[in-house]
This record gives structure tokens, C-alpha cells and sequence, in this order.
């Protein structure tokens, strides 16, 4: 029998969502960033500075960014390691993946670039400080696997951040679900003139892990001393996991 997996609200097989999903990221790229601003009113730079910060990475350090498309984690990470350090930006999707190597190649802070799969990254085990993912966790099929990637990669006493869309505080959920499944792909259609990629964009956060459950399935992965921090009332939240 085939296996199948979420696609937003469809269920597709398995060997089909990679596909599904860079068809969307594609279909994005060249207005990602303008897009973050404006679904975010600009509150996605202080949940990535906030991921930044809550790291613990120090200068000289390495850092593997999973699923970085744009480099804005990898910008910011590479404020903090200095010269010394090493960021490595990936992404399975070259359109998304292309905007972030020549956004840091203008910047004048070029860093190393691989287009991967996050559940068989190419790098060896024990290596990084840090690994980060920011909402790119509920895109992948597997999420345990892509997890346990992490886990060996990341050197003993080097802790994972995950920051990804996650369940609103209850109270707010009428008002958020109208934004999120009226008014985010009109915005969709009339920025990027594409009103469906953005309402899959919308129904998978709906399908994700809540914060508990993520945490829960980065502890049977292996991590350590998990934990997470709600943001923006829930709509976003940072998950930290040690390797021991």
C-alpha cells in the first residue's frame, strides 16, 4: 500500500510532497521576502533574531542553517561567529536557495551553499554548534528522520533550534484563522499572484506538531532538555534540544 502524508489539508503519497512542495517554494521565491514583511507586519526579523539569540552560538562556531532559503538566519549567524566561524546555508529548493547565496554574495559575506535534503544531509557527523530550521520543519515529509539528521550532525554538547508556526493561544484562533485562510491568499494572489501556495502555506501550519508534540518528537529522536518558547501568542514558537 502507499504511504501517504499531508499536503496541507490533502493527503498525498509520500513520494509525491517534495515535489508538491517545491512546486510552491518555485512559484514564491522571487516575493518571499516582501511576503514575510507584510503576512508578519515585520514581527518574522524579531523571531529570527530572537532564535539567534536564544542559540547560544558564539564566535568561531559552526552552524549548519537547514531549509534557509532567503539567508536571513544565515545573515544573522554569521554576525555572531566572526571570521573564525563557518554557516553553512541549505535548501532543497534552488529558487529559494539562489536569493539567499546572492543576497550574501552582495552583502560581501559570502558563506558556503548546498542544495540538500534535510532527512540525508551530506555533512559529517558531529560537526556543527548549532542547527537551525526556520519554518521549513513542516514542510518535509519525515519530520522524525529530518530530525535525527540533525541529531547526527550536530557535536556533542551543541543544541538544535527549531522556529516554526505553532498553535495560537485559543482565544485568538476565530480571528487568526479568518486572516489565515481569507485574507493571507488575497494578499497571495494580489503580491505574488499565487492565492494557492499560500493557502497551503496556511493549512499546513494547521497540520503541524503542536509545541508539545514537537517536543515530544524531539525527545524520542534523541534530543536533550527540550524545551520551547511561544511567540506572538503562540503563532509562532522556538523549540531548543541539546546533543549529549
Amino acid at each position: 500500500m502507499t504511504k501517504t502524508t499531508h499536503f496541507g489539508f490533502n493527503s498525498v503519497p509520500e513520494t509525491e510532497k517534495a515535489h508538491k512542495v517545491a512546486d510552491v517554494f518555485d512559484s514564491v521565491a522571487a516575493r518571499y521576502n516582501l511576503m514575510n514583511d507584510l503576512m508578519s507586519v515585520g514581527l518574522h526579523r524579531l523571531w529570527k533574531r530572537f532564535a539567534i539569540e536564544t542559540s547560544g552560538v558564539k564566535n568561531g562556531d559552526k552552524v549548519l542553517d537547514i531549509a534557509g532559503g532567503t539567508a536571513d538566519l544565515s545573515a544573522l549567524f554569521r554576525q555572531q561567529v566572526g571570521e573564525k566561524g563557518e554557516i553553512w546555508l541549505t535548501d532543497i529548493n534552488n529558487s529559494m536557495l539562489s536569493i539567499g547565496r546572492d543576497r550574501m554574495l552582495n552583502s560581501g559575506k559570502a558563506i558556503p551553499v548546498a542544495q540538500c535534503d534535510a532527512e540525508k544531509l551530506p555533512f559529517p557527523d558531529n560537526y556543527f554548534d548549532c542547527v537551525s530550521v526556520a519554518f521549513g520543519l513542516r514542510n518535509m515529509t519525515h519530520k522524525d528522520q529530518a530530525l535525527k539528521e540533525m541529531l547526527r550532525v550536530l557535536r556533542p554538547g551543541g543544541a538544535v533550534i527549531v522556529l516554526e508556526f505553532s498553535k495560537v493561544w485559543k482565544p485568538l484562533q476565530p480571528v487568526y484563522d479568518t486572516y489565515s485562510f481569507k485574507l493571507l491568499p488575497a494578499m497571495g494572489k494580489l503580491i505574488a499572484n499565487d492565492a494557492e501556495s499560500y493557502r497551503y502555506l496556511a493549512e499546513s501550519i494547521r497540520v503541524h506538531p503542536s509545541q508539545e508534540e514537537l517536543k515530544v518528537l524531539m525527545e524520542q529522536v534523541g534530543f536533550e532538555r527540550v524545551e520551547y518558547f511561544n511567540l506572538s501568542a503562540g503563532i509562532v514558537a522556538l523549540h531548543r534540544g541539546y546533543k549529549f
